[in-house]
């Protein structure tokens, strides 16, 4: 998976389903970029309950129910987690977190949101 370059811009898997279908949905973007916010900026500010919208290329829209929120080394990353079929339309938003090391450029967590379908217009 590849994030975006336009850290205005969120990603989404394209081999996996689209937001709303069976399966989990998978969308990735930028918390930051060269010190400005990204898309998923205040995707840590999330709470269980919560719920996102995703708009979709089709015009309509999905609406899901944010279950959990869970922040992973980068080099633990839980791929089968994440990606794995379930019977259910889901929804995982992934983005870069724990402390940013400015030397490095780099986060070294991950920071994944987990969310199942609550409705769709």
């Amino acid at each position: 998976m590849e994030t975006p370059a336009d850290p205005a811009k969120a990603g989404w898997y394209t081999p996996g389903p689209a937001p709303g279908e069976k399966g989990p949905a998978v969308i990735a973007g930028h918390v930051t970029w060269n010190g400005k916010p990204g898309v998923f900026h205040r995707l840590s500010s999330l709470k269980a309950g919560d719920t996102i919208e995703v708009a979709r290329t089709d015009g309509k829209s999905s609406k899901f129910t944010v279950s959990r929120i869970a922040q992973y080394p980068k080099n633990k990353f839980p791929t089968i987690e994440v990606y794995k079929n379930i019977d259910h339309a889901g929804l995982r938003l992934i983005t870069c977190g724990g402390q940013y090391d400015a030397s490095q450029h780099y986060y070294p967590d991950n920071l994944v949101v987990f969310a199942n379908l609550a409705g769709a217009e």
